[in-house]
C-alpha cells in the first residue's frame, strides 16, 4: 500500500519496449501508480540495473525492485535441463521461456509483500510468455488480478515508441526494431527476419556473438569438472552454478558457439520463430551429454531420455509447477549419482568439440575387452553364439515371408 492508501500495481518489468510503454500507460490508465519489479534470472550486470532503475523511475514508476534469482533460477530450472540435456526441436536450449515461472514465483511474492492486488506483464496474444506468466501466477497467487495490456489491447511496436516518444519518455536502445531478452541460459532475439523463416537477422543485431564469424580466434582448450550431474570447476577452479555458466558465456561466445534460428511450435499451436545465443549452454549440454555416456548404462540412457522430452515441453509450456515435474526431476536426480569426472573441451569458431571425458564410474575402464580389438569378459565362442541367437528375429521373419510366398505352409 501507498502513502495515498492506494494499492500499487506491480509491473514485471525487464526494460524493453513493451514493459518501458506500460510504466505512464498503466499508470494513466489505471489511475494507480506503478511498481516495477526485474527478476534477475542473468544477464544484467551493475551498470544495466543501474540503468533499469534510472529508467523506471524517469518512466513514472514509485518504485523500482530487483530481485537476484540466479541461484534459484539454477537450483529449481537449469540443472534439471542439464541433466536431461533438453533442448527444444534438437537445437534450442530453452534460452529465455525457462525462467518465466521462476519470474512470476518473485512478482507474485513481491506483489503480497507491497500489498498490491493487481500483477501486470508485457506479453503479447501472439508468443509463449503470455501463457507461462499467467498459468504460473493463476497456479500460485489466484487471487492477484493480471493485467496485459499489450496482449488484450494489441498494442504494436511502433505505435508504443510514439507514445514514448510524443511524451519525452526514455525510449529502450532498441527501440521498436527487435525484441531481445536475456538471462543465464542465454539471448533470444526477435525482428522483422524472424517473422518468416526464409533468412537470418543481420549481423549487427546479435548481441553475445557478434563478428565470431567474421574475426575468428584461434581455439582454446579448457576443462569442465562434474559431480553427481552438476558442473563444478572451470580449469580446476571450483565456482557456484552460477558463477560458472557466467565464465563459460564469456569464453565461448566470442567463438559464436551456441549461435542459431529456431524454427518450432509455440504453446498456442503457431509456428514461430527465434535467433539465439546460449554459448554457455551448448557447451554444458554437450559436456553433460559425453560424460553420461561413459557412465550411465544404454537403458538409464533410453529411459531418461524419454521423460527428458516431455519435461522440457513442460517446462517450455509454463507448466514447471505441475506435480509430475517433480516426479521427473526425482528420476534425473537418481540417473546422476555418477555422473562424476572431467570433460575436456576444444572451443572453435562455431563449435564446441568434446576431446575426450573421465570419470571413476567409466564404464569404458570396467571392462577387460578392447573395443574392435580383444574380447574381454567373453570368448570368441561367445560372441559367435551370441550373433547366432540376435540374428533369430530376422531369420524366422525372412522365412516366414519365404513361406507365405511359395503357398507352402509347411515348407
Amino acid at each position: 500500500m501507498t502513502a495515498t492508501g492506494v494499492a500499487p500495481i506491480v509491473l514485471a518489468y525487464s526494460g524493453g519496449l513493451d514493459t518501458s510503454f506500460l510504466v505512464p500507460w498503466i499508470a494513466a490508465a489505471e489511475q494507480r501508480p506503478v511498481i516495477t519489479v526485474t527478476v534477475d534470472t542473468g544477464g544484467i550486470d551493475t551498470a544495466a540495473a543501474q540503468t533499469l532503475a534510472e529508467r523506471a523511475r524517469a518512466l513514472g514508476a514509485i518504485a523500482h525492485h530487483q530481485v537476484d534469482a540466479r541461484a534459484d533460477y539454477f537450483e529449481q530450472v537449469l540443472r534439471f535441463l542439464i541433466m536431461g540435456n533438453v533442448r527444444r526441436g534438437q537445437l534450442y536450449p530453452l534460452c529465455v521461456g525457462a525462467e518465466r515461472v521462476m519470474q512470476a514465483q518473485t512478482i507474485a511474492r513481491m506483489a503480497r509483500a507491497l500489498g498490491s492486488d493487481m500483477v501486470a506483464h508485457g506479453c503479447t496474444a501472439a508468443g509463449n510468455d503470455q501463457v507461462r506468466f499467467e498459468v504460473a501466477l493463476r497456479t500460485l497467487a489466484p487471487d492477484l488480478k493480471v493485467l496485459a495490456p499489450v496482449r488484450d489491447r494489441a498494442f504494436r511496436r511502433q505505435e508504443e515508441l510514439d507514445y514514448l516518444t510524443q511524451r519525452g519518455l526514455p525510449v529502450p536502445a532498441s527501440g521498436a526494431r527487435y525484441s531481445v531478452n536475456r538471462g543465464l541460459w542465454g539471448v533470444t532475439i526477435g525482428g522483422s527476419e524472424t517473422l518468416t523463416s526464409a533468412g537470418s537477422i543481420p549481423e549487427e543485431a546479435w548481441i553475445l556473438t557478434r563478428g565470431a564469424f567474421t574475426q575468428p580466434r584461434a581455439g582454446e582448450r579448457h576443462t569442465l569438472e562434474w559431480r553427481e550431474g552438476r558442473p563444478l570447476a572451470l580449469d580446476g577452479e571450483q565456482l557456484s552454478p552460477v558463477a560458472l555458466i557466467e565464465s563459460l558465456e564469456a569464453l565461448a561466445a566470442p567463438f559464436g558457439i551456441g549461435r542459431g534460428i529456431h524454427l518450432g511450435d509455440t504453446i498456442i499451436g503457431s509456428k514461430g520463430r527465434v535467433a539465439f545465443e546460449a554459448p554457455a549452454a551448448e557447451v554444458l549440454l554437450c559436456a553433460h551429454r559425453e560424460l553420461e555416456k561413459l557412465v550411465l548404462t544404454a537403458r538409464q540412457q533410453r529411459i531418461k531420455d524419454l521423460v527428458a522430452q516431455p519435461y522440457g515441453d513442460l517446462v517450455h509450456e509454463g507448466q514447471l509447477l505441475d506435480p509430475v515435474c517433480r516426479d521427473i526431476e526425482a528420476l534425473m536426480l537418481a540417473s546422476q549419482r555418477r555422473v562424476t569426472g572431467k570433460v575436456h573441451l576444444l572451443l572453435q569458431t562455431g563449435a564446441v568439440f568434446v576431446e575426450g571425458v573421465e570419470s571413476p564410474f567409466s564404464l569404458m575402464a570396467a571392462s577387460k575387452g578392447v573395443y574392435g580389438e580383444a574380447a574381454g569378459e567373453w570368448s570368441p565362442q561367445d560372441a559367435l553364439g551370441f550373433s547366432r541367437i540376435a540374428a533369430l528375429p530376422g531369420i524366422f521373419y525372412t522365412r516366414a515371408g519365404q513361406r507365405a510366398s511359395s503357398g507352402d505352409p509347411e515348407r
